[in-house]
């Protein structure tokens, strides 16, 4: 099984950043996906979700009408589209999958850094 982020780098605030999530190694589309994060000296928090077919997602308060969280079952990746980034946003962002059954897979990880 891997979850493999990739996408994540150096943005100025405002400016744009699309995370891909390569998923491999188990049923893909059975799968809710989701998108975590975690900034220096906070706890890893959640940023947003989709179910298994994609028709229900889910976004923290924070990033709401910023952020957009889709998936391709067909290619086995889901994606973090992020707009109007803040220096905020700055943190590793993972990808974690969770299955009917509870079975859970994560990713390492890739780094978000909003700065001027």
């Amino acid at each position: 099984v891997q979850l493999v982020e990739s996408g994540g780098g150096l943005v100025q605030p405002g400016g744009s950043l699309r995370l891909s999530c390569a998923a491999s190694g188990f049923t893909f589309r059975r799968y809710t996906m989701n998108w975590y994060r975690q900034a220096p000296g906070k706890e890893r928090e959640l940023v947003a979700s989709i179910s298994s077919a994609g028709s229900t997602t889910y976004y923290a308060d924070s990033v709401k009408g910023r952020f957009t969280m889709s998936r391709d079952n067909a290619e086995n990746t889901v994606y973090l589209q992020m707009n109007s980034l803040k220096s905020e946003d700055t943190a590793m962002y993972y990808c974690k999958a969770v299955g009917i059954s509870g079975m859970t897979y994560w990713g390492k990880g890739t780094l978000v850094t909003v700065s001027a």
